[in-house]
């Protein structure tokens, strides 16, 4: 339980009781697609708000920032971006950009002289190529340096409407624990989960299960003991399943502590980050 600044008290859902386990039978495909559906109604009612923790205003900045959040959190990302965007804010200007002036101003999402690459290759081949426009079409947005299928699916889905599974860490994790997949892969991932889901679900679900990975369903220290689907989960136990031990593990909104983006949906039921300079439990503890 943790105090906010506000002076309210942060609670997490109590955990569901879980059903007792019947030896000797295995479940079946039909029963782990069933238990999956159930997972993902069930996240939609924690995370009614779910949404792309990456700030952005144009398919063109949230095709950028996807690209930057690789190996940082999106935070890190969201306080980042102003600048960067203030002095290259086309693909134009990003594509006439010299390369080390680029790479100082992304130095702090990591990783800078092959994100400033991309970026700048990116850029170009959006001026020459599609017309100073960011393409809506799979098959083209992975053309791009530096984008594959995880970004595409992030842009297609959040800015085109155009349904995508984005398979990344946390996704990747949760959907291997669900017992969804045993796949490491994420093009493998994305296939099999994509069969076990309406494709109309596969945008909410991707940021369903990318919030709960970071808020409750750590790499980690899992925190079972806070975790509101506990009788769905096959993995219950392999993190904290102490409730109060495992309310201390919660982050973000589940925490009371800030969220990602510096600009949050205005249904978003917690803080906003802070400016760049602020460290916060979410950025300090890597995910």
């Amino acid at each position: 339980m943790t105090e906010s600044k506000a002076g309210k008290t942060a609670e997490p859902k109590p955990a569901v009781k879980r059903a007792a386990a019947k030896p000797g039978k295995p479940e079946t495909h039909l029963g782990m697609v069933r238990r999956a559906r159930r997972i993902n109604r069930a996240l939609a009612e924690v995370y009614p708000y779910a949404h792309p923790e990456l700030d952005f205003e144009s398919p063109f900045e949230l095709l950028v920032a996807t690209v930057l959040s690789a190996q940082t959190t999106d935070l890190r990302v969201n306080q980042t971006t102003p600048a960067l965007f203030a002095k290259y804010p086309t693909p134009e200007d990003m594509a006439a950009a010299v390369p080390e002036e680029l790479e100082e101003v992304i130095r702090p999402t990591g990783f800078f002289r092959s994100k400033a690459k991309s970026l700048i290759g990116l850029s170009i081949a959006l001026r020459d190529d599609f017309g100073g426009e960011v393409p809506g079409r799979l098959e083209d947005l992975v053309t791009l340096p530096g984008v594959g299928r995880k970004t595409a699916n992030v842009v297609l889905g959040n800015v085109f409407g155009v349904p995508g599974i984005t398979v990344d860490t946390h996704f990747g994790r949760l959907a291997r624990r669900f017992g969804w997949t045993e796949d490491e892969d994420p093009v493998k991932v994305e296939a099999t989960v994509a069969e076990i889901f309406p494709k109309s679900e596969w945008t909410m679900l991707s940021h369903r299960v990318v919030f709960h990975g970071r808020r409750i369903c750590h790499a980690r220290r899992p925190a079972c003991g806070a975790c509101p689907i506990t009788a769905l989960c096959p993995s219950y136990g392999v993190g904290e399943i102490d409730p109060e031990k495992a309310a201390k593990l919660l982050k973000y909104e589940k925490g009371g502590q800030p969220g990602q983006r510096l600009r949050p949906p205005a249904d978003y039921p917690g803080e906003p980050a802070r400016p760049a300079g602020w460290v916060s439990v979410g950025e300090a503890e890597a995910e």
